[in-house]
């Protein structure tokens, strides 16, 4: 039987080894950190939205913006779809959960806005009628897959696909890629010593 250190390592080496492929990511990166700055300087917001693990992924990029990654700058407007649960109870009540993002989409969306849509498998339904809903009245779209991107990649503007097909290394590469796209962002908005 391995050890729990064996295993721990085995894990640990599993993360580096994905982690050391996320360079394969970059040119998709650039191309949604091109839309999310755009957006915002022409005073766009950004929306975010997934389920489980990736809703947890949403509020954590969102907040990286509102609040400050690697230093001192104004706040950058950015709201996760995924933390109201009265919004969230009542919609998936009345409308169902495929709704539940788009139906919020309609509400608070505006054109000029950006929508990221995460999903692990790329299937989720959810974000998929999120990223349809904000591309009907002129959002542009980013989708956060793994490696198969699926529906959500096919449905979105632009697709960065984390290399990988494990949910956790591709959860993993996403915070890496959420904080890439937070860093290029807060640069070329406020660049260093521009306060």
């Amino acid at each position: 039987m391995t050890s729990w250190l064996e295993r721990i390592e085995g894990i640990l080496t599993a993360c580096a080894e994905s982690m050391a492929r996320a360079t394969e990511t970059a040119p998709d990166v650039e191309r949604a950190a091109s839309i999310l700055i755009e957006a915002l300087q022409n005073g766009g917001r950004v929306l975010l939205c997934g389920n489980g693990g990736s809703a947890s992924d949403a509020q954590h990029i969102a907040a990286e913006l509102v609040g400050r990654l690697g230093r001192e700058r104004p706040g950058i407007p950015a709201e996760a779809l995924t933390v109201n649960p009265s919004t969230l109870t009542a919609l998936s009540n009345d409308y169902g959960y495929e709704l539940v993002f788009a139906r919020q989409v309609e509400a608070v969306g505006r054109p000029g806005d950006v929508l990221v849509g995460l999903s692990t498998s790329g299937g989720s339904a959810n974000v998929v009628a999120a990223i349809q809903a904000a591309r009907a009245v002129g959002i542009r779209t980013i989708a956060m897959t793994g490696a198969a991107g699926g529906a959500v990649a096919d449905a979105s503007d632009v697709a960065v696909r984390a290399p990988s097909d494990s949910t956790q290394r591709i959860q993993e590469l996403h915070i890496a890629i959420g904080h890439t796209l937070c860093e290029v962002v807060e640069d070329a908005l406020h660049p260093e010593g521009s306060l």
